[in-house]
Formats: structure tokens, C-alpha cells, sequence
């Protein structure tokens, strides 16, 4: 069996990596918010500084951002 690389392209493949693309794209955005603001807020929780809360959101943005861009921008 030939490897991925070899293996011809269908024009009904374009479709579903269109459809993949869409979902992974918000889900890694909403994934990167949850877990880095999970973390901050167990920070504020630990810490009582409140500022780790809305750190750990833009964080997580910004890292779910960057992670889409490397893997779909390209």
C-alpha cells in the first residue's frame, strides 16, 4: 500500500478537509480559552489575585490562535 504522501488527491477529499478545518478551527480557539482560563482562575483561586483569570483567557486565545495559524495558515 502506497504512503499518504504517494497516494493521488480526489476532488471529494477537498471537501472534507473544508468541513475538518471548520470545526477543528473553533473548537482549538474554545479548547485554548477553557483550559489556559481554567488555570488562571485556579490561580486566583489559589492565589487570591484576581488577575490570573483574564491573564489565562488571553492567554489561551492567543495560543489557540497561533496553533491555528501554524497548522491551517501555511
Amino acid at each position: 500500500m502506497p504512503a499518504m504522501s504517494e497516494q493521488k488527491r480526489r476532488p471529494e477529499d477537498d471537501g472534507r478537509d473544508f468541513a475538518n478545518a471548520a470545526w477543528s478551527i473553533p473548537s482549538y480557539v474554545l479548547s485554548g480559552i477553557i483550559v489556559y482560563g481554567g488555570i488562571g482562575w485556579l490561580l486566583s483561586r489559589w492565589t487570591g489575585v484576581v488577575a490570573f483569570t483574564p491573564i489565562g483567557l488571553i492567554l489561551g486565545v492567543v495560543l489557540s490562535v497561533y496553533l491555528v495559524y501554524r497548522k491551517y495558515g501555511r
